[in-house]
């Protein structure tokens, strides 16, 4: 099976949250499955940098409205892995400092930046030549790709079979405009209607996806659920419910290679499920590094990611000062909301030997608060699937979590049952409170002082999972077989 793979982000190009961690790894388990596997993403000022002389093999151009606008596309020299990454060029729309946002906030131009990509998508793989099976699509941004192949590439001879996938990573970003930009879609007026691709008197790129593709997937069981609900859906639960029989949810998955605590080149020590020694030097070297005062028996908490609300950072300021009252270690990196920011820059000051805060993003200590952290807060008010809790069971740091999308199907809570039966992984809570996430702490951190034998047991337990990419890819390969097989019907349904 051809599948190409659309994303608006791809490591090691390009990344703002997990869709490039995703779109990075995902493909090559795909073609380590057997595959044929071709990456299209944009051709970023940033990805230059870092592939400055990925060579040109192809070029064209693509209608945006009544501009006919050029395109280059260019062959990964750097990406080693059995699947093929392209970059998609076009200086006037990707050559910017920022992925999505300058100076002044979001790009007033984004629906043409990512209705080209799109168009350019299809057009450099028709010259690439070898016909494509199946799209895998990826959240708003390539989701007129589907349309596109429905609306406008129904017989064309290379694309008419292809079978599409289209996979939403969180359904609250959907790609909204202004209904005067349709013309730039060069769609007919007549598919700006409330079950195409009009939501609430706008365009709806996200909407156009999941109305014109095969089959739907998001990024984990419950997720896929909750997005069926007016809590979750926003907006588009009405939707998705009309589709739920084409609705999947297969959990991500993490490069195990890259998060591997015994081979880790972030780590001063390294550590395995079977010799936990290096794990105390991880931890005594992340409290040096943060200038916290400590021993081994000092209980760390690690926060790792965007501080926003949806991370559940209003839980975590309505708590933290309690949580530094239990003579606890907490040790923050990440960026975000600026009243995120002043909140801890104030309680640092507060109690300097117990918080720490670094407001960037350092890959390197990123592995090292996951190595070296007891407890990994992840109080995510939703959380479509979550990479972190994955990152941090592989380390043998205990998550703790809010039971929500992902985090539910990955973390099991600490419950006499679930110990019994050897099935805990973590601790959860479900109201979501600060008093519960309190309550849930306690319960961590009773555990870590007073059963030092559980505690082993939780992190081995977690250290032995499967959350590699290979065990997704499976799953993916399934959906989009059904995918070709479903647009192969709707083919000869069109010639008889």
């Amino acid at each position: 099976m051809h599948i190409a793979f659309a994303t608006a982000e791809a490591l090691p190009y390009s990344k703002t949250g997990g869709l490039g961690d995703v779109s990075g790894a995902l493909p090559h388990a795909l073609a380590e499955l057997g595959h044929n596997v071709t990456v299209f993403t944009p051709y970023y000022r940033c990805a230059k940098r870092i592939d400055p002389k990925a060579p040109k093999i192809a070029d064209g151009s693509v209608p945006v409205g009544g501009e006919i606008v050029p395109w280059t596309l260019h062959q990964s020299t750097i990406v080693k892995g059995p699947a093929k990454f392209y970059l998609i060029g076009h200086d006037g729309y990707f050559d910017r400092e920022g992925l999505y946002t300058g100076p002044r906030g979001e790009y007033p131009d984004a629906i043409n930046r990512f209705l080209f990509f799109s168009r350019a998508c299809l057009a450099a793989a028709q010259t690439l030549g070898q016909p494509v099976d199946a799209w895998s699509c990826h959240d708003w941004q390539t989701a007129l790709i589907p349309v596109y192949l429905r609306l406008a590439f129904f017989n064309h001879p290379f694309h008419s079979k292809a079978g599409t996938l289209f996979t939403i990573h969180n359904v609250s970003y959907q790609g909204h405009f202004w209904h005067w930009d349709w013309p730039l879609l060069n769609l007919p007026w007549k598919h700006y209607n409330w079950k195409e691709l009009e939501f609430y008197g706008k365009i709806n790129l996200l909407k156009g996806g999941l109305v014109f593709s095969d089959y739907i997937n998001t990024v984990s069981p419950t997720y896929a659920k909750q997005i069926q609900t007016p809590e979750y859906g926003y907006g588009l639960d009405g939707l998705l419910g009309e589709r739920a029989t084409d609705l999947f949810g297969v959990i991500n998955g993490i490069d195990m290679k890259i998060w591997d605590p015994l081979r880790d080149p972030h780590l001063p020590a390294k550590y395995s499920s079977k010799d936990l020694a290096g794990k105390a030097k991880d931890k005594a070297a992340l409290l040096e590094r943060f200038k916290l005062p400590g021993d081994a028996n000092t209980p760390v908490l690690g926060l790792v990611g965007r501080l926003i609300e949806q991370k559940g950072m209003d839980l975590i300021a309505l708590a933290l000062e309690e949580i530094a009252r239990r003579n606890v270690r907490l040790v923050v990196l990440g960026t975000g909301d600026p009243k995120f920011h002043e909140l801890l820059e104030r309680l640092q000051k507060l109690f300097p030997d117990r918080i720490a805060v670094q407001f960037t993003f350092d890959e390197d200590l990123a592995h090292l608060i996951q190595a070296g952290s007891d407890i990994f807060l992840m109080p995510s008010r939703f959380e479509p699937c979550g990479l972190s809790q994955l990152y941090s069971l592989r380390y043998g740091t205990v998550p703790l979590v809010h039971a929500t999308g992902g985090l539910v199907d990955t973390v099991t809570d600490v419950t006499p049952e679930n110990l019994k039966a050897g099935t805990a992984t973590g601790y959860s809570f479900s109201e979501y409170t600060h008093q519960a996430l309190l309550a849930c702490l306690d319960r961590a951190l009773k555990t870590y002082r007073e059963d030092k034998v559980t505690w082993k047991a939780l992190q081995v337990r977690g250290m032995e999972q499967d959350w590699s990419w290979s065990r997704s890819a499976k799953a993916y390969a399934g959906i989009l077989e059904k995918a070709v097989a479903k647009a192969a019907a709707r083919a000869k349904t069109a010639t008889t």
